[in-house]
């Protein structure tokens, strides 16, 4: 255990993550610096004065480390080779700075042995609803399973819904998975999911900006949504009310740079309300993991076309469809009545109606033609 450990950890906790002016702070000076500041209140900045001041005289760093330690984890920060620095880029663009939790975290305490950095490069997020209907349950199976197939991590919240769908049909194909907690990782929620989150503990990765023994509130569920999104290549929502969780974390996305995909639900559905004033609003409507992996993929990595049901007259000239449906559906034809019907010349009729007979679509009968019976 470093004096930077210590540092990062009693950082993490002195003041509500995220904090713009304590990151400001650390970057100038340094994490150690920054410590020896706070606590002997030494700080030319009020505002940073003010939020240290109910917590610096609490230093948890050392049982904090512990507590990881305990647990096989690992405390991340902007030093270290895991930290996932291009995806975090993405808060230094104006439409993030102007938020006021557009920050990016100042550490990440995490369970799991997968690197967060190579995971963000490949990966998506899937949020929707906690009152999932079948529909939108099936539709996240299907999908985090098909993302998990073609080695995208899947990314979301471990909630109930949506959210607890995504994560255990990856775990069920064998791919890899990210909960992102609204508290610290050793404080399971909800606690319904206890089993799911130490699987993605396991075989996954549990990640939190908030220290061990943090107790999830709601405004850390609207704070860490913007970590979902920023650790994803596309946040897909399936199902969503009008104002929901779902819905903020795609307006991070879309702060953050990221798409932001849809799935369309009934019309009649209040559960895909929210989805459908997305897609209004310009996100990208998707109905397959295809169409999603395009999104998230390397460059070149298309949706192959939907295969749709063939007609023995996919392929037919333009003359030669004109021919064919200047036919009767019953009775027949003299070429001149073709021509006519068709607005064509007879002899321009002659060939494309030996091909269709060739191809055995018309036939001809005492120098009529008709559609052949089939």
């Amino acid at each position: 255990m470093t004096d930077d450990d210590r540092a990062w950890a009693y950082l993490s906790r002195v003041v509500e993550p995220p904090s713009r002016e304590l990151a400001a702070l650390v970057a100038q000076i340094g994490p150690v610096d920054a410590v020896a500041c706070i606590k002997s209140g030494r700080l030319d900045d009020d505002k940073l004065t003010r939020l240290t001041e109910a917590r610096r005289d609490v230093d948890c760093a050392a049982a904090d480390l512990d507590t990881l330690a305990r647990l096989g984890g690992r405390l991340v920060t902007p030093e270290d080779p895991d930290w996932p620095l291009l995806a975090f880029r993405s808060f230094n663009g104006p439409p993030v700075c102007d938020r006021p939790a557009g920050v990016a975290p100042l550490v990440l305490w995490m369970l799991g042995q997968d690197s967060l950095a190579d995971v963000a490069d490949r990966s998506c997020s899937i949020v929707g609803t906690r009152a999932a209907t079948s529909y939108g349950e099936h539709q996240a199976a299907d999908l985090a399973a098909g993302l998990a197939e073609r080695d995208v991590a899947v990314v979301s919240g471990g909630a109930f819904g949506i959210d607890g769908v995504a994560h255990r049909a990856t775990l069920g194909a064998e791919g890899l998975t990210v909960a992102v907690l609204a508290g610290g990782v050793d404080v399971p929620y909800p606690s319904a999911h206890t089993a799911m989150l130490r699987r993605i503990a396991e075989q996954g990765l549990l990640v939190s900006e908030y220290p061990p023994g943090v107790r999830p509130a709601r405004h850390r569920f609207l704070t860490r949504n913007r970590l979902v999104a920023a650790l994803s290549g596309a946040t897909v929502v399936i199902e969503a009310g009008l104002r929901s969780g779902a819905a903020n974390t795609a307006s991070w996305a879309e702060a953050l740079g990221r798409p932001v995909c849809a799935y369309p639900g009934p019309v009649t559905s209040s559960a895909s309300a929210g989805c459908h004033v997305l897609i209004r609003n310009g996100a990208l409507l998707v109905t397959r993991v295809e169409e999603v992996v395009e999104v998230v993929g390397a460059a070149g990595e298309l949706a192959p076309e939907p295969k749709r049901p063939a007609s023995p007259l996919d392929g037919l000239s333009d003359v030669e469809l004109r021919a064919y449906e200047a036919l009767p559906r019953r009775g027949a034809r003299t070429v001149d009545e073709l021509a006519v019907a068709a607005g064509l010349p007879a002899t321009e009729l002659l060939g494309p109606l030996a091909t269709l007979e060739l191809a055995g679509l018309v036939r001809r009968q005492e120098g009529r033609w008709r559609i052949a019976l089939r």
